[in-house]
């Protein structure tokens, strides 16, 4: 099924004399601060969904802006014929928090220098967004027989809370044949990855209050409970944080454990350990070797503490019992996992450490497990090789997509995962940036995966 260059008339100079368009559009996206999670951001967030609907309208798509009772979302359709099987593309354009002190240039101003676009969404996922665009353009232009939908949302970041408000109402409008994702990363640059599978994770948050007020440590300390200190116990008591290891009973029971294929895939993506610790910039891994690491990161669950609140947070020592404090878990699930049932054992084993410490669910999402062979993954092989010149390694994504797990519930229909994020772009990161050798081979890879799909 594969195809060759010559297959697409002038698709090499398309992506050619598209470089420009690309770089402006993605400049004007990039410089609309589209934070769902800062509620101040409401008029950025309009405003580039307003941006979005003119990108959408000049590609020759009715476009719409579809109200929810949160952030909106964006959708439009290209209809080349009634008979034609219609294809769904899915991103998101709604950013993570940068901190302007983290960054050597301003994280809201594009900068391009050589094909590389550093600014916050560069490459989560305005990059890939505008690539896929571009991509369907020259796909409807040139006679290629797909309708395309596009979907794109603006609360991916947090956690999707008012997708199935979008979805629910507008299924019989949203049928289609296939859907296709790309807001995932390849594990190195020197091998393209498809993901079929993410992982789903559960929020909760622990407080602990054990007066009325900080108290003077030289007054009460030796006999005043110190909250901060009975988290951390309980906290170590629910796992090990040298290995990552759980320790709460019943907690992998239902976990679906990688197959010898799949780990074997997982190792074919060209990941070391070494590159990671690089693109991630951390000092030492909990494992050393590879199948290790990745099976951490892809198969396994994961019990992560986000931040601990409590007592004094300024300069200096100030000795003082504080009175209260909160810590921010998440557990990163795998299939077969249920987000519920892992939040009441948590909470029931926290409950017989400390009674006094209340348990509350912050937010869940469903993992999602795909295929990895059939038809819509041999296009996916075949596209990626011939816009990279290389056969992908099929992997798992360690984080989540809570609109995916919506779109399955609703659309039923195959999701392709045809992402084009490296580790070294910075996701969720400082510095954040994207490039226009994976941009341009994105375009090219979307054309020849639409050309297949076309003829399924």
């Amino acid at each position: 099924m594969a195809e060759t260059a010559q297959s697409f008339k002038g698709l090499d100079a398309y992506i050619k004399t598209s470089r420009n368009e690309f770089e402006n559009k993605l400049g004007d996206f990039v410089e609309i601060p589209t934070i769902s999670m800062e509620p101040e951001r409401q008029g950025d967030i309009r405003r580039g969904a307003e941006l979005a609907k003119q990108y959408l309208e000049a590609l020759g798509a009715t476009t719409e802006i579809v109200e929810t009772p949160g952030y909106p979302v964006v959708f439009g359709r290209i209809e080349t014929a009634p008979k034609n099987p219609t294809v769904t593309i899915y991103n998101h354009l709604d950013v993570q928090p940068a901190n302007p002190e983290e960054w050597h240039k301003a994280p809201f101003t594009f900068y391009k220098n050589n094909g590389r676009y550093e600014g916050r969404g560069t490459t989560d996922d305005k990059g890939p967004a505008l690539a896929a665009m571009l991509g369907a353009r020259y796909a409807v232009e040139n006679g290629i027989p797909l309708n395309i939908n596009f979907i794109w949302e603006l609360e991916e970041e947090i956690g999707s809370p008012n997708f199935e408000h979008f979805v629910k109402p507008n299924v019989k409008r949203l049928q289609t044949a296939s859907v296709l994702v790309s807001d995932t990363i390849w594990i190195s640059r020197a091998k393209p990855a498809v993901p079929y599978g993410l992982r789903g994770m559960m929020l909760l948050t622990l407080t602990l209050q054990t007066g009325a007020k900080d108290v003077h440590s030289g007054l009460t300390g030796g006999a005043a409970r110190n909250p901060i200190g009975e988290l951390c116990k309980v906290i170590s008591e629910c796992y090990d944080a040298t290995t990552g290891k759980v320790k709460i009973k019943g907690f992998y029971d239902t976990v679906r454990q990688a197959t010898r294929q799949e780990l074997k895939s997982f190792l074919d993506s060209g990941f070391t350990a070494q590159g990671f610790r690089k693109a991630h910039e951390l000092k030492a891994l909990r494992f050393d070797d590879e199948a290790s690491v990745l099976k951490a990161v892809m198969a396994l669950p994961t019990f992560e503490v986000h931040g601990i609140t409590g007592g004094y947070q300024g300069p200096g020592v100030k000795t003082i019992v504080p009175y209260q404090a909160q810590a921010k878990i998440s557990c990163r699930l795998v299939p077969d996992q249920k987000p519920k049932e892992l939040f009441k054992l948590v909470r029931d084993f926290v409950k017989t450490k400390n009674p006094d410490i209340k348990v509350e669910f912050a937010g869940a999402l469903e993992p999602y497990s795909g295929e990895f062979s059939g038809k819509y993954a041999d296009a996916a092989i075949a596209a990626m090789q011939f816009a990279f010149g290389s056969k992908p390694a099929f992997t798992r994504e360690g984080g989540s997509i809570g609109a995916v797990v919506t779109m399955k519930k609703y659309l039923h229909a195959p999701i392709t995962f045809l992402g084009l994020s490296l580790p070294e772009h910075g996701y969720h990161a400082k510095n954040e940036n994207f490039d226009w050798r994976q941009a341009s081979g994105g375009m090219k890879m979307f054309v020849s995966y639409f050309d297949q799909i076309s003829r399924l």
